[in-house]
């Protein structure tokens, strides 16, 4: 009986874990504007489609977050330079739907993707698992242009710090 359980156990697990291996992360997040794009979770990052060839660095921001609000001159200036070879995309987390995203952004003059977590639940929660993200924000992935992640970061990152991970990256892709 006991040889019999430990089988079974075994085999239980075997299959949970190659069904979590073969089980592909995969959802949609819709922009401020309306356009929606389809988001993979790779072994080593994400796959964002229309977003292909670009480095991506994903923000997740508040807009009553003094730290995220000081880094939107930032990340303008950085998609303003890179504006053929980046995409940065801002996911707000503070409670904002779409409409107030997009207004946010047309107030402050925001020149990158910006998304109300209503439509990219799903893309949050995996990032809080997946980077063991406690929420804390300003929070950035940086994807190579492969949807690798090649920086994870917590806080406020300076213009001179954004543009050093930019030119990192794009050594790397050459």
């Amino acid at each position: 009986m006991n040889k019999l359980l430990t089988t079974l156990l075994f085999f239980s697990l075997t299959y949970f874990i190659q069904a979590e291996k073969a089980s592909t992360f995969e959802t949609a997040i819709t922009d401020s504007t309306g356009k929606v794009y389809k988001v993979i979770g790779t072994d080593k990052g994400l796959q964002i489609q229309g977003l292909e060839d670009k480095i991506v660095f994903l923000e997740f921001f508040g807009h009553k977050c003094p730290p995220c609000l000081a880094s939107v001159p930032h990340l303008i200036d950085i998609q303003k330079k890179y504006q053929d070879k980046l995409a940065i995309v801002a996911i707000e987390v503070q409670g904002y739907n779409t409409k107030e995203v997009a207004a946010f952004a047309k107030k402050r003059g925001i020149n990158y993707y910006t998304v109300s977590a209503e439509t990219a639940t799903a893309l949050v929660d995996y990032i809080q698992q997946r980077a063991q993200w406690e929420g804390s924000i300003p929070f950035l992935v940086a994807l190579d242009t492969k949807g690798e992640v090649q920086y994870v970061k917590s806080g406020l990152l300076s213009e001179p710090r954004l543009e050093e991970m930019m030119t990192t990256i794009l050594a790397l892709t050459k």
